[in-house]
């Protein structure tokens, strides 16, 4: 997954609340979370935990039942107890359908168990927010640039951007990469994916293609860097 910038954010930005106490699955959860465009915030204690939900409100809840204070089963509870209904997803170790059960029948929204995949938790976050209807969509923002992958439309500076589908495709990219130099061999295989039968000049013209439409409402975005590729940052950063 590609790194974002520090100045690169998803908007509205959705919050995750990670209660693990294993210290190398929490930073698994959360840094596959922030690559997907989530605010992450980890503890490891029950306790830790409806105290941190009560300050924060978080978008969902991954938590473990195996805590050294309690188990996840009471945690929930608590949680409910203190007005915090976020949707809560269970990720343990422990697989019996009796737990499995209980997990959902005492207000879980979703039940995973260890061993995981990362890529799967995120894609249940995504689910469970759109089941409890608290979905805000995904998007990607870079200063005034704003790309919504829900809706496919691109603003800059409020007004509505239209792009052919290989100028939205190279967009994204550029947006996903912001403050990466990105060079005309990784454009060409990533926005093109080993199908496109071209070079380096395809990549120039539709940078130009870009720059007139997203550009030309504001601050420059799109740079060169001579000799190397292209860069999505502001001249001031």
């Amino acid at each position: 997954m590609a790194a974002y910038a520090p100045d690169t954010v998803r908007g509205p930005k959705r919050t995750a609340l990670i209660v693990d106490d294993e210290e190398n699955v929490a930073y698994v959860v959360s840094t596959a979370l922030r690559l997907d465009g989530w605010e992450a915030v980890t503890v490891g204690t029950g306790c830790q935990a409806v105290r941190e939900a009560a300050e924060i409100q978080p978008d969902v809840v991954v938590l473990d039942i195996m805590l050294p204070d309690a188990d996840g089963f009471t945690v929930l509870k608590r949680l409910r107890a203190t007005g915090v209904d976020s949707p809560v997803i269970f990720l343990t170790a422990r697989d019996s359908t009796e737990d499995r059960v209980r997990g959902l029948t005492t207000g879980g929204d979703d039940y995973l168990t260890k061993p995981f995949s990362v890529e799967e938790l995120v894609a249940r976050c995504r689910l469970v927010l759109r089941r409890t209807g608290t979905d805000l969509g995904r998007y990607v923002r870079y200063a005034d640039l704003e790309m919504d992958e829900d809706g496919h439309q691109v603003r800059r500076g409020g007004s509505l951007v239209h792009l052919s589908p290989t100028e939205y495709k190279l967009l994204r990219y550029l947006l996903r990469n912001a403050g990466r130099v990105l060079s005309r061999r990784q454009i060409l295989d990533h926005v093109w994916e080993y199908d496109f039968a071209g070079d380096s000049s395809n990549v120039e013209a539709f940078i130009s293609l870009l720059r007139r439409k997203i550009d030309a409402a504001g601050t420059p975005l799109i740079q060169t860097v001579r000799g190397v590729g292209y860069v999505l940052r502001s001249e001031d950063s």
